[in-house]
């Protein structure tokens, strides 16, 4: 047992998050690292409906001189390896009872199932909602507000998810750090960053090239279609999709071999500065999985990482990034005009923008 240093209250080994008070449970005290009934090569793929080649988000490869880095050193814009803020509020807490011996709560945030009796879930340390004895109805909020006619309306949102102030856009509008209102104050916005159009019905954004980019949040299970250099971002990590190319032979021609790709589709890349990668990792046809605590590629120390982030899925020749449900969201890169629709989410600089039209 591991006991508490802050509450005194005994925990079982692999617990690393107390079930009393929620503090994290000393390190050194812990066994064998507790493993979620995660398989030894990964979570099964999740079975998913694939639509066609419309549902990309990415239309190409990456432009060079628009990938995401590192502030450069005569640049006087910063390059946001900001955390991403939460879109959602959290839940009111219903009124409780006390818990039935034998049942259980599901963890919100990892799925992990905890005792009823739990405050706080074993395995990520997340607050436990307890069992309602009923619920009240909520209290009457104001609606999101929504866009006249012939405009689009760009609400940024804080990281507890409320509303921080709006922009009304109509016509064909440049925004970005020089256009004021909302956007003045976020240094991580170009001067020029993207601009919006409303056509009839329907509403597009493009980039303007910008230093950090214009992100579109996934929607949850829903598998967006993948190009070779396009880039995505979870918590803090922008990640880039890249093809497995043959090392060419030296200028003196010495060929170069290196172990066969048979059976991967590519390879995907840590953007840790301007035109500079980090790590990188194959990308297996049967796909992979990519969270904190659970799957093929691990972000332990991003504590913006869900346990179960994303899912990179291959069928039928194509490459799909799917959003498993994660809290702070999987957001793909956009580069050419791309088509928004009502409740997308945008990233850009520093700020969440919820669409309205």
């Amino acid at each position: 047992m591991i006991t508490c240093p802050k509450c005194s209250k005994e925990n079982q080994d692999h617990y690393k998050f107390c079930l009393g008070c929620g503090a994290e449970l000393p390190r050194e005290a812990s066994p064998k690292k507790f493993a979620a009934g995660t398989p030894p090569q990964g979570v099964p793929a999740v079975k998913a409906s694939f639509g066609d080649e419309s549902t990309s988000v990415g239309p190409g490869p990456l432009p060079r001189a628009a990938a995401p880095a590192a502030a450069p050193v005569h640049s006087p814009e910063p390059v946001a390896f900001a955390p991403v803020p939460a879109v959602s509020a959290a839940p009111a807490v219903a009124p409780s009872v006390p818990p039935a011996a034998g049942s259980t709560i599901v963890c919100g945030q990892c799925q992990e199932l905890n005792p009823a009796s739990n405050k706080f879930c074993a395995l990520c340390g997340f607050k436990l909602a307890p069992k309602a004895a009923s619920i009240p109805a909520p209290a009457a909020s104001p609606a999101p507000a929504a866009a006249a006619n012939g405009s689009i309306l760009l609400t940024a949102l804080r990281a507890d998810g409320t509303e921080a102030g709006a922009h009304t856009i109509t016509g064909t509008t440049t925004i970005g750090r020089d256009s004021g209102s909302i956007f003045a104050g976020d240094s991580y916005l170009s001067p020029r960053h993207a601009t919006f159009t409303r056509r009839g019905t329907k509403a597009f954004v493009r980039d303007d090239n910008s230093l950090n980019g214009v992100y579109r949040k996934l929607r949850r299970d829903e598998p967006v279609l993948l190009q070779i250099g396009d880039v995505f971002r979870i918590g803090q990590e922008i990640v880039r999709l890249e093809s497995l190319n043959p090392v060419p032979a030296t200028p003196d021609g010495v060929e170069r071999l290196g172990s066969p790709s048979k059976g991967y589709v590519g390879r995907i890349a840590m953007i840790i500065g301007r035109d500079t990668t980090g790590n990188a990792f194959p990308v297996p046809e049967t796909g992979l999985h990519m969270g904190r605590e659970r799957g093929d590629i691990l972000f332990p120390e991003d504590g913006y990482v869900s346990g179960l982030h994303c899912q990179l899925s291959y069928q039928n020749g194509r490459l799909f990034l799917i959003d498993l449900g994660s809290s702070n969201g999987t957001f793909v890169r956009l580069y050419s005009e791309t088509e928004i629709s009502e409740g997308d989410v945008l990233l850009m600089g520093q700020q969440l923008f919820r669409i309205a039209l």
